[in-house]
């Protein structure tokens, strides 16, 4: 069976993943998470998750709980696979799996730039909640962030 007639599976991201992960995060932001951050993350017990198919990386996302809140710290699709639904999948998945743990609202941040990311949150019914200044770095400067936030229940 070839890789193109596999299905897209979650796995929990794993040691054996940061450095792939960490590629792919450099592969599509301009200012990425180092591998040290995602090992951090798993470190902490945040919930970290993959989308493989066959042995390819597709995307992933981090997502740290807080008792009855959670937060999106991350979440990325290879460039290849942008614009296909995977990015749908994995952050329908990280809402889950946040309800899953008990949270009743999921948090982010994402830059006013990258108005795909903002166009599939609020396609899911994220609102606007807040405006951070100065929140990220950028090529000229700093870029503020969008803070945006879903009831999970």
């Amino acid at each position: 069976m070839s890789t193109l007639t596999l299905a897209a599976e979650f796995f929990p991201m794993n040691e054996r993943d940061l450095d792939a992960v960490a590629a792919l995060e450099a592969s599509v932001q301009k200012f990425p998470w180092s591998r040290g951050n995602f090992a951090d993350s798993l470190l902490a017990g945040h919930g970290a998750w993959v989308l493989r198919r066959g042995g390819e990386l597709i995307g992933f996302s981090v997502i740290m709980r807080v008792i009855d809140e959670a937060h999106l710290l991350n979440i990325g699709v290879a460039a290849r696979y942008q614009g296909c639904g995977h990015g749908a999948r994995l952050l329908r998945q990280a809402m889950d799996n946040a309800r899953l743990a008990g949270a009743s609202r999921l948090f982010l941040e994402v830059r006013p730039s990258n108005e795909r990311a903002v166009e599939l949150y609020r396609h899911f019914g994220f609102r606007q909640i807040a405006r951070r200044k100065a929140y990220y770095p950028a090529a000229e400067g700093r870029e503020d962030a969008l803070v945006f936030d879903k009831e999970l229940t």
